[in-house]
């Protein structure tokens, strides 16, 4: 074991030899985050004194998609090969296909600095293990990707952006697309290993994420601006420790949510904004057998200082929530008036999904008008999934100990419509000064609740 150690510290000593500039691994910053429950301690990373590296000094060229995309190809395998590293993207516009993270890798767009991901499907191939609406499969990775890594950034003041030509004709789900989306969904039912679960052909067109964290720790986005996107924008997937500060979203294609925390723990999301055109924020866990299998929550969750332009919902919780959520605290965030949103706070469910949802707390929340109301809970959410493929499994999902307070909208239909089921009601949900200056339909619509508190 130390002779491995010393080879390791003796490889990194002439990788920064042969680079001719300082080595320095990232050091960690641990945040306290204050929350209604016990919220551990976040690890990120710390590039403040690792060795800068321009894309350009690997052969990055504006307009040469090849040559910036390998570049920065190079520039990630030097940074993490000298133990720890800031890749710059430097001002002006850069083309590029797939990004790959990994470990201990800062990525700094510099202010003026748009990094513009192609619209070429092809780009991004080959197929990576990544997710669809909360089941595993191989398919065109995501624009920017890290599997398996520590102590990863994205930082700045630049933009990512993505092109959407392509992406745009995806948005449509004619027949085949659902029959690929049927043949998944019964791979994941049936427990069919992964890669076994190739979801690259001419039909499926099942559009990546922007941006997906894949079973990472100590992770930063911090800074920047984003785009447009294929799929969803942000996706840390089976994550631990994790900061999003100070990002700006723009993306209203389909399914463009701003953030998915997907069976993901420890995660601080603050001083955002976002323009949408689907959820804001939406926190999940796996679709049906799929969360059940691999069994981790997505729990220790805050989010605060958020501002959102427009979206479906301000925070969504589900659908796909089979491994569960717990501990989640929003507080302090508005809604812009004018914004078109559906609720503020919505907890979706089916009898496909089980799961579990409890101790949710929302807290100092202010809104313009809303289409349908501040609180929505619905446990028979199945879209297209109803009458695509059949229920395998039911599984209710218990919710309970939902705490709101100081909630403030103009104009909604009622102020909490809670749809449980009579075979498991809902259980303990709060309102505390939750209000709106008008309210055109009923002010509380519920069916099969326990402990209803206003």
């Amino acid at each position: 074991m130390k002779k491995v150690s010393f080879f390791l510290i003796a490889v990194t000593i002439l990788s920064c030899l042969s680079f001719k500039g300082k080595c320095q691994v990232p050091s960690f910053d641990y945040l306290n985050v204050k929350a209604p429950f016990d919220m551990p301690k976040i690890k990120t990373p710390n590039f403040s004194k690792c060795q800068k590296i321009l894309i350009t000094e690997f052969g990055a060229v504006q307009n040469d998609k090849q040559k910036t995309s390998k570049a920065i190809e190079q520039a990630i395998n030097k940074a993490n090969q000298i133990g720890g590293g800031i890749v710059i993207i430097p001002a002006g516009e850069w083309k590029t296909g797939k990004v790959h993270f990994k470990s201990n890798v800062n990525l700094h767009l510099e202010k003026g600095a748009i990094l513009s991901f192609s619209g070429n499907p092809e780009d991004y191939l080959p197929a990576v293990h990544t997710t669809w609406e909360g089941m595993e499969c191989y398919n065109y990775s995501p624009l920017i990707y890290a599997y398996q890594c520590k102590n990863i950034a994205i930082t700045g003041q630049g933009e990512i952006k993505a092109e959407m030509d392509t992406w745009k004709k995806w948005f449509t789900r004619p027949k085949p697309h659902m029959e690929s989306l049927k043949r998944l969904y019964n791979l994941s039912a049936k427990n069919i290993p992964v890669t076994d679960r190739q979801m690259v052909n001419d039909t499926a067109n099942l559009r990546p994420q922007f941006v997906q964290f894949n079973r990472c720790e100590n992770i930063v986005l911090e800074g920047i601006s984003i785009t447009n996107s294929p799929f969803w924008t942000i996706h840390p997937y089976l994550c631990k420790n994790m900061v999003i500060r100070n990002i700006k979203v723009y993306a209203h294609g389909h399914n463009n949510d701003g953030v998915d925390p997907e069976m993901t723990q420890n995660l601080l999301i603050e001083n955002c904004t976002f323009d949408q055109g689907d959820d804001a924020i939406a926190i999940k866990s796996g679709r049906n057998q799929e969360g059940w299998r691999i069994k981790v929550p997505s729990k220790n969750i805050v989010i605060r200082n958020c501002n959102v332009k427009n979206g479906h919902q301000l925070l969504a919780l589900g659908s796909e929530l089979s491994g569960g959520i717990e501990n989640v605290f929003m507080d302090n965030c508005n809604v812009v008036d004018g914004a078109k949103l559906n609720h503020l706070v919505f907890i979706k469910t089916n009898e496909r999904m089980g799961g579990y949802v409890k101790n949710i707390h929302i807290s100092n929340i202010t809104s313009g008008k809303i289409d349908l109301g501040i609180l929505g809970i619905e446990t028979d959410v199945l879209y297209q999934w109803r009458t695509l493929v059949p229920t395998y499994e039911r599984r209710l999902t218990p919710i309970q100990d939902i705490y709101l307070k100081n909630l403030k909208a103009t104009n909604v239909k009622f102020i909490s419509r809670i749809l449980g089921q009579k075979e498991l009601p809902i259980k303990n949900v709060s309102l505390k000064n939750v209000s709106a200056d008008l309210v055109a339909d009923k002010k509380n619509i519920h069916e099969n609740i326990v402990n209803f508190m206003e």
